[in-house]
Formats: C-alpha cells, structure tokens, sequence
C-alpha cells in the first residue's frame, strides 16, 4: 500500500491582520511539507461574512510572501483543488450538509436568536445538545410536513450537527497524544446557515477532504472542536487526517495570549507587516517595518513552541526544514520574549557583510538627504555595526560622522569641561591637523606624547574632545571617529565647542 503525499494547509480568515501566532502555524505547515516532500496550500476561510475586513487577505498573502513561506497550491498561485477561497465554494457544501441530513446526523433548527437568548438567561448552562434538543423547535420536534412548509415559507433556519449521546470521542493529536472527551459535554453546533453559508467547522472538514488534506496543524484554540471534526468524518464515511494542536503563543510574563495590546503597551509589533485598520485608521507596527530580517523573524518563531533537540538557536531555513518533528513542538505555551527578539535579529544583522550593510545604510542616510563615499560609509558600518539590532540604528551610533554636533550634552559637559578643557583641545588639535599621517594610529600616538608633555591624564583631555567632536559621551575609539571626519571638520567642531562651551 502506497504512503499518501503529505499536504498540509494553512487555512486564516480575512477578519484582520495576521498575528504572529498565525505565522508560526503557517511556519510549521510549511516545514512539515517541505520536510516530507508534500504540498503547502493557502485555503482562505471567509464563510464568516460579517467579520469579513477589506484589505485583509491581501495582507496575509503578503505577509507570508515577506516571511519566505512559499505556497504550491493557493488562492493566490491556483492549483488542482481550488477555488482555494470558500466563499467561491459555496455550491460544494450544500450537498454535504444534505448527506448529514439525510443520515441522520444533522437537522433543521428553527429556534431563534431571541428564544436561545431566553434560555440562556433561564438556564445559565444551556446549551443546545442531546439533553435539550428534543425540547426546542427543529425537525426533531416537527412533522416532516411543518419542516417543509417553514423552509417553503422562508422561515430562518440552521442546520445543525446531532451530537451523539453517552459516547466518549478519541482525537489522537500527534503533541498531545490521546485526547478523550466525553459527547455529553459538545454541543449541537451550527454547520449551514440559512443564507446559504457553512459554518467553519462543516467547511473546514469537506474542504480538509476534497483537498486530500493529510496533516492538520493548527492552534491549541481548535483543540476543543476536534471531537467534532472527528465525529464529521466518521458521518461522512472519511479518513480523517493526523491532527497537532501547537500550544500558544504567551505574553513576555507568561499570563495569558499574546495580543495586539501588549503589543501596543509594551512597544513591540504583533504583526508581521504594518497593518492599516480600513474602519478606524490606527495604525499596527509590523517585524518588516521595525527593521526585521524576515529569516530573524522566522528563526524566532521557529523556536516559539519548538526546538531542534540541540542549543542551536541560529537555524536557517534549510536546517529548520530538516531537523523540524511535531514531537518536539511543547505542550505548554511559548512565552515572547521581545528583547530576545531583538537579539535574533542582531544575529542576522552581524551576519551581513559589510558591503550588504553599506549598501542598506547608503539607502538609510539618502532618505535622510545625506550623501557620502561608500567607502567612508563602509568604514562607519564596519566601527559601530556590533553596537545594533537593526540597520535604522546604525544612524542613531554613527550620525556624528555625517553631520556636526548642534548641541552638547549638559550633564557630560558639567562633569568634564573644564577651565582648562578649550586650550588643551585647541592646541592637540592643532598638532593633530598638521600630521603628515592623519591616521588612527598616527593620532593615537601623538595623544600619548601630548599627555605626557602637559602631564595631564588621557580622561582629563580626551572626554573633553569627545564632547567638542561628537556631542556626548558616546561613540567608538574617538581617534577612528576623527580620522573619518578629516582634519577640516575637526578643526572646525573644535572651534564650535570651545566657543560655545567657555561661553556657558
């Protein structure tokens, strides 16, 4: 007997903006598929249509597209088993809820939104199942000859799924193992409406079917529909797939979800790209536009729930692809940790060869209108690339050497200029400017002979030109700054400084 090709979908709804909870299961789909030499299909799943949002599934696919997850079937590529978007699939569901009609796994519900709302407030642990069914108003209670005359009529109705009684449900999930769930607690869920419409948990199975569907990985959040999807395929008389549950993605503290809020509070992105909301107009932060690499961005999702059985944390996507299992996908939730993040994609960053980051920060500086050497901007790169996370902040370690201060730190300034700072300054730039050699070494050297004549300390002389060159404390070896500069420009930032730090 052959082995089915493994096929695996990632299957989101258009109701908004990724979350990179999303991404991930979209991440470990694509693994496995790539792994194993299946399929990766992109399934949109809009049955909902009130929480339809415009722009949103064009978010996804670009999304996904910037993350390097690449797709063989799909609403966007196409492929043997489309249309790929169930809204374009309506016509396909209504021959399989009539089969559950038929059978006797399903019935008409006439009850309405005000008649369950009455119960649920009467009876605060209602649910409509094998206890209550034969009390409410479907085709369970009706004559054959009531039901047709309501659906002629054009009564409001939903079809729902009947949910055996006194029977225990084994969902076999390839993290978690045997899961049991006893039918008493399920209730009858909806899976047709009457606009024509499957819910998500009949459209989910028919299409898992028809698109020879072999591996569901999906969220934790899913985990209590699987008996149902279980018992649906047994109705239908179908193989159902191999099922993973992948735990949640946690806050930085561990309590609870990852959301768009935390995000928000504590000054991360939660998405992967910038999301525009079309109703409102706020604006979410995205991992592309916050300077992300999208392979730092996929090696820290990668290890969000998983790990590849070693302390490697730097994966690429090649090695993802052939160490990744689903039995070494934890149980628990992964918590997000931004600051580590960060590192990952400081990881990547020094990864880069100078060239490749030159090449960025030439982009970066002409936004800003700067224009310089590449040579020059090459040896910037190379002194303060080890001091970032992110190419935007190669500006904020290096803009001393593109532009003179404007201004000077007071606190440094208090501390460090002296009475005597502005002649000291003034007379080692001037031995400085006039080197034959104008070299870090060179300087570095004539520094050494200039404290030793005036028999002052290094820190007594150089915080000071620190301060007259680049503003503050900060910045890489002072004489690698200068040697870039020139001799012109330090001249003159000396000049500035001494002028207005004695007149403060």
């Amino acid at each position: 007997m052959s082995i089915p090709k493994v096929r695996v979908r990632f299957a989101p709804s258009p109701t908004g903006p990724l979350h990179i909870g999303g991404v991930r299961t979209a991440l470990y789909n694509y693994l496995l598929a790539r792994q194993m030499g299946g399929d990766m299909i992109l399934r949109i799943e809009d049955t909902d249509q009130t929480r339809f949002v415009p722009g949103a599934e064009a978010y996804i696919i670009e999304s996904l597209s910037w993350c390097g997850i690449q797709f063989d079937e799909g609403v966007h590529v196409g492929g043997p088993y489309g249309p790929y978007r169930q809204s374009d699939r309506k016509h396909l569901y209504i021959q399989y809820v009539q089969q559950l009609l038929d059978s006797g796994h399903a019935y008409y519900a006439f009850d309405t939104p005000d008649d369950l709302e009455v119960l649920r407030s009467t009876h605060p642990n209602f649910q409509y199942d094998s206890s209550t069914r034969l009390g409410l108003r479907n085709s369970l209670t009706l004559s054959e000859g009531e039901v047709k005359q309501l659906i002629d009529a054009g009564t409001p109705y939903v079809v729902r799924v009947r949910i055996p009684a006194g029977e225990e449900i084994r969902v076999n999930d390839l993290i978690r193992g045997e899961v049991r769930v006893q039918s008493s607690t399920l209730d009858d869920k909806v899976l047709f409406k009457s606009d024509g419409m499957p819910t998500y948990h009949l459209a989910n199975i028919v299409d898992d079917h028809l698109m020879l569907i072999t591996h569901v990985i999906r969220g934790e959040e899913w985990l209590p529909s699987a008996p149902l999807h279980i018992l649906l395929y047994r109705f239908f008389g179908w193989q159902a797939p191999q099922f993973a549950h992948l735990p949640l993605l946690l806050k930085p503290d561990g309590n609870g979800k990852l959301s768009k809020r935390d995000g928000d509070r504590l000054g991360f992105p939660v998405f992967p790209l910038r999301w525009t909301d079309p109703k409102t107009g706020d604006i979410s932060s995205g991992y592309r536009e916050s300077g992300y690499y999208p392979e730092a961005f996929i090696n820290l999702l990668a290890l969000l729930g998983w790990n590849p059985g070693t302390d490697q944390e730097i994966l690429s996507i090649d090695e993802l692809i052939r160490l990744f299992s689903l039995d070494r996908v934890n149980k628990s939730g992964a918590r997000f940790d931004p600051e580590k993040a960060k590192w990952f994609n400081q990881q990547y960053l020094r990864m880069q060869t100078n060239d490749e980051l030159t090449e960025s920060f030439l982009l970066l500086l002409s936004e800003k209108g700067i224009q310089a050497k590449p040579e020059m901007v090459k040896k910037v790169v190379a002194l303060v690339k080890d001091r970032v996370n992110f190419i935007n902040e190669l500006w904020d370690q290096s803009w001393f050497f593109f532009t003179a201060p404007n201004s000077y730190d007071e606190g440094f300034a208090k501390k460090r200029w002296k009475a005597d700072s502005g002649s000291l300054i003034s007379d080692l730039t001037s031995r400085m400017t006039t080197l034959k050699e104008f070299t870090t070494e060179s300087l570095d050297t004539e520094i050494q002979h200039f404290l030793e004549e005036k028999q002052v300390g290094m820190g007594a002389i150089m915080n000071a030109m620190r301060l007259a060159v680049i503003g503050s404390g900060m910045g890489p070896h002072l004489t690698e700054v200068i040697t870039l500069i020139g001799r012109e420009e330090l001249a003159i930032r000396v000049r500035r400084a001494i002028s207005t730090l004695n007149n403060q």
